[in-house]
């Protein structure tokens, strides 16, 4: 399955957030491919703890086969290049964990038919090689937004779409416009030769850095607090319906998590219960989330 991950914003979460999809994926013993298509900052090898690759790579990457058209990008096997310890290894029954990152020191650039069609063929192989393929884009109307759109209307390639965004005013606003407003997805979308019913029935939005009151760790707030977190997420609820971005189409939520927040790592299950720095509650739902987005009731009827 091919999906693709954006926003509209920076600092939604969306670039960590979908490493964690793609790792626990494999951890459930699928194979999953995540391409860091945003080339402004190709970043997603810090994330995985690569050490030739935090801020892309030094030549062969993304941009080198999209820009220069070299043959094949090139296409790191995280299991086995990671310097963190608990993803040195690949764990029995997983399946593979491959990032395909940009070029270092290299920046965005627009559509042409070169770079379209050479997307389109990467997109094609990869769909066949993997079972999830997941495409990390640029924040906002990006021209990566522009080039994957033009590349699967082209070859008519079923994909879906992620638009993460935090529970905030702000964040609600930005994840509708991005999508519903003028040159947004849908728009931008039609304008390349998708049919805008079909892309509406494929865009989902996730949640990130949700506030649970009701949680154990925010035992401390004072009942005042809670009454006043009660009425701001009641109001939230009623913006994101007025929006489009509302529970109807909820794909699902990432709770608010310290390890994530500061340290913008992979979340492992010794984070959870060996050095008990991330919380539980954050690992299942990136494990139910990881199971949703491959399932394909769990897009119908939503």
């Amino acid at each position: 399955m091919l999906i693709f991950a954006t926003s509209d914003k920076g600092g939604t979460g969306r670039s960590v957030t979908s490493c964690n999809l793609a790792y626990r994926h494999a951890l459930q013993g699928k194979n999953a491919c995540y391409l860091d298509f945003d080339f402004g900052s190709p970043t997603a090898g810090a994330i995985f703890d690569l050490p030739n690759a935090l801020a892309g790579v030094a030549g062969g990457g993304l941009h080198s086969y999209l820009i220069d058209g070299e043959t094949e990008p090139r296409e790191i096997n995280v299991w086995a290049a990671s310097q963190r310890e608990a993803l040195r290894a690949r764990p029995a029954g997983a399946g593979e964990l491959v990032l395909l990152p940009g070029d270092r020191g290299r920046g965005e650039f627009s559509s042409g038919p070169g770079i379209v069609e050479r997307c389109t063929e990467l997109l094609l192989r990869l769909s066949e090689e993997y079972d999830l393929v997941l495409v990390d884009l640029s924040a906002g109307r990006s021209y990566a937004t522009e080039i994957v759109l033009e590349a699967t209307a082209v070859a008519a390639i079923p994909a879906r779409w992620i638009v993460f965004h935090r529970w905030t005013r702000q964040h609600i606003i930005a994840a509708s416009n991005l999508v519903q407003g003028p040159q947004g997805i849908l728009d931008t979308g039609e304008q390349k030769g998708h049919v805008r019913a079909d892309l509406v029935e494929n865009i989902r939005f996730v949640r990130t850095a949700v506030l649970d009151p009701s949680a154990p760790e925010q035992a401390g707030l004072r009942p005042e607090q809670l009454a006043w977190l009660d009425v701001c997420n009641r109001r939230l609820q009623e913006l994101a319906s007025r929006s489009g971005v509302g529970q109807a189409k909820l794909l699902g939520e990432v709770p608010l998590d310290p390890v994530l927040q500061w340290q913008e790592q992979l979340l492992s299950n010794d984070d959870v219960w060996l050095y008990r720095t991330a919380n539980d509650r954050t690992v299942n739902a990136l494990e139910e989330l990881a199971k949703k987005i491959v399932d394909e009731s769990a897009w119908e009827g939503l």
